[in-house]
C-alpha cells in the first residue's frame, strides 16, 4: 500500500492534486476553464447556425432535424465519457494510479468499438428516422447534411473519451484548449465552405468533420506522443478487465441514455411542434435552443466538473465532503441561471436579429423573442436537477441518475408539454410553456432525491 501511495505521489500533477484538495476550490477552478471552452463552442453554434439561416428556413429546420439524431452521438461518447471520468477520479481518489492507467486503456477500446457501430447504423437508418420526425420539404437537405456529419463519428467519439480522461485527472486546461481551437477552426472553415466553395449545407458539415479531426490529432499528441498527463496510455497498462469496464459502463451507460432521453425529448417536442405550427416552428426552436445551450453552459460546466471533484471525495471516503458539492455547485448554478435569465430576456430581439437577418427567415423574429421569453425561467431551475444527477454520476450511481432524467424529460417535460400544447390546444406557446413547468418539478425532485442520498450515506459510512 505505502509503495502505491509512494507511486501515485511522484507523478501527481497540478490538477490532481486540485481534485482531491478543498472541494469548493476545486470546483471553481476546474469549472473555469470548462466554461470558457464550452462557451467558445456554443458560440460556434450559434455562428453555425447564423451562417445556414442565410441559406433559408428550409436549411435551418434541416439542420434541426438532424439535430437531435446527431446528439446521439454526443450523447453516447458524452455518457460513456462521464463514466470514464467517474471511474479515473475514484481511482485516483483511491491513489491507485494503475488501476487509473488501466481504466484509461479500457475508455480508448470503447472508442473503437462504438464509432464502428454507431457510424454504420446512422448511415443505414438516416432517411426512414428522418422522414417519421416530419422532415418533408427540408428531407433532401437533412440528408446531404447528416451524412457527411455522421461519416465522423469516430472522431466525436474519440474527442469526447479525451476529453473526459483529462477531466478525470483534474486537467480541464488542455480541454479548454482543444475545444476553443476545434470551434474556432469550424468557425472558420463555415462560411468559407457553405458560400466561397458554394457548398451550400453540405459545407456547414465538412467544417464540422475536419475540425473534429483536427481536434483528434491534437489529442493524441498529448495523450500518446508527449506523455506528460497523470495517466499513462501503453500496451504494458492495460490488463484486461470485465470489472474495469463495467465500472466504466455503469454510469457511462445510463449517463449516455440520459443524453439519448434529451435526443428523444426533442424529437417529440419537434414533432408536436410540427402539428400545431409547421416546420417554422421547429426552426424557431431549433435557433432558440441553440441560445439556450449557449446560456447554461456555465450550469453544464459546473455538474461536468463535479462528476470528478464527487468522484475523487467518494475514492477518498471523504463523504463528509459531499453536501458541500452539491450544495455549492447548486447554488453557484441557480446564481448565474437567474442572471443569464435576466440578460437572455433583455436583449431577445437583439439576439434574435442574427438568425432573421435574411429575407428568408425574417418572418420567424417575433416568435422567437417569444419563445426566448418564456424560457427564461428554464434557466435558474435547471441547476438543482443537474448538479444532483452529476453527483450520482460521479459517486458511480449512474441508474439512480438516469432514473431521475426520465423523470424530469421524459415523463414531465414531455407530458405537460403534450397537455399545454395539444390536449388544451394552447398550440406552440403550451409546449415551450410545458418545458420550463416540466423541468421546474423533476429538478426539484432530484435535489430533495440527492440530498436523502447523501444524508443516508453519512449516517451509514460517517463523514471522514
Amino acid at each position: 500500500m505505502e509503495a502505491r501511495e509512494e507511486e501515485a505521489q511522484k507523478e501527481i500533477t497540478r490538477g490532481v492534486s486540485l481534485l482531491i484538495g478543498e472541494p469548493k476550490k476545486a470546483l471553481l477552478k476546474l469549472s473555469g476553464p470548462m466554461i470558457v471552452a464550452m462557451l467558445i463552442l456554443a458560440a460556434y453554434n450559434l455562428v453555425n447556425a447564423v451562417w445556414v439561416a442565410g441559406l433559408g428556413s428550409d436549411a435551418l429546420a434541416a439542420v434541426g432535424f438532424v439535430t437531435p439524431i446527431f446528439m446521439v452521438v454526443v450523447g453516447l461518447s458524452n455518457g460513456l465519457g462521464a463514466g470514464v471520468s467517474s471511474s479515473i477520479s475514484r481511482r485516483i481518489g483511491a491513489q491507485d494510479k494503475r488501476g487509473a492507467d488501466n481504466t484509461t486503456m479500457h475508455a480508448l477500446l470503447l472508442v473503437l468499438l462504438v464509432s464502428m457501430i454507431l457510424t454504420a447504423v446512422l448511415l443505414l437508418t438516416l432517411e426512414p428516422l428522418l422522414s417519421a420526425m416530419g422532415a418533408g420539404s427540408s428531407l433532401g437537405l437533412a440528408m446531404e447534411y447528416g451524412n457527411i456529419v455522421f461519416s465522423g463519428s469516430i472522431f466525436m467519439v474519440f474527442t469526447n473519451i479525451a476529453y473526459a480522461i483529462l477531466r478525470g485527472e483534474g486537467d480541464t486546461k488542455r480541454t479548454m484548449y482543444a475545444m476553443g481551437a476545434g470551434s474556432l477552426i469550424n468557425a472558420v472553415l463555415d462560411p468559407i465552405l457553405i458560400y466561397w466553395a458554394g457548398m451550400g449545407i453540405a459545407g456547414a458539415a465538412w467544417g464540422t468533420v475536419i475540425s473534429l479531426l483536427i481536434v483528434a490529432m491534437v489529442q493524441i499528441y498529448w495523450l500518446i506522443v508527449k506523455k506528460d498527463t497523470y495517466v499513462s496510455l501503453s500496451r504494458n497498462a492495460f490488463v484486461p478487465s470485465r470489472k474495469v469496464m463495467s465500472d466504466i459502463l455503469k454510469v457511462g451507460i445510463p449517463a449516455s441514455v440520459e443524453f439519448l432521453l434529451y435526443s428523444i425529448d426533442a424529437i417529440i417536442i419537434n414533432s408536436m411542434l410540427v402539428r400545431v405550427s409547421g416546420t417554422d416552428a421547429v426552426a424557431v426552436y431549433t435557433a432558440g435552443w441553440r441560445v439556450i445551450m449557449m446560456a447554461t453552459i456555465p450550469l453544464i460546466a459546473i455538474a461536468t466538473a463535479e462528476i470528478s471533484v464527487a468522484g475523487a471525495a467518494i475514492g477518498a471516503r471523504r463523504y463528509g465532503n459531499l453536501p458541500v458539492i452539491h450544495n455549492y455547485s447548486t447554488k453557484l448554478g441557480f446564481a448565474i441561471g437567474t442572471v443569464t435569465a435576466l440578460i437572455t430576456g433583455i436583449f431577445a430581439p437583439q439576439i434574435t436579429m442574427f438568425f432573421t437577418y435574411t429575407p428568408e427567415s425574417a418572418h420567424l423574429a417575433g416568435t422567437m423573442v417569444a419563445f426566448m421569453h418564456v424560457m427564461c425561467l428554464f434557466y435558474p431551475f435547471m441547476s438543482p436537477g443537474i448538479m444532483s444527477a452529476c453527483l450520482f454520476q460521479g459517486a458511480g450511481k449512474g441508474l439512480t441518475s438516469l432514473l431521475l432524467n426520465v423523470l424530469r424529460d421524459v415523463v414531465l417535460i414531455t407530458m405537460v408539454a403534450f397537455i399545454l400544447g395539444m390536449v388544451l390546444g394552447l398550440g406552440q406557446e403550451g409546449i415551450w410553456w410545458g418545458i420550463v413547468f416540466g423541468n421546474i418539478a423533476g429538478s426539484l425532485l432530484s435535489y430533495l432525491w440527492a440530498r436523502l442520498y447523501i444524508s443516508r450515506l453519512m449516517k451509514v459510512k460517517g463523514t471522514a
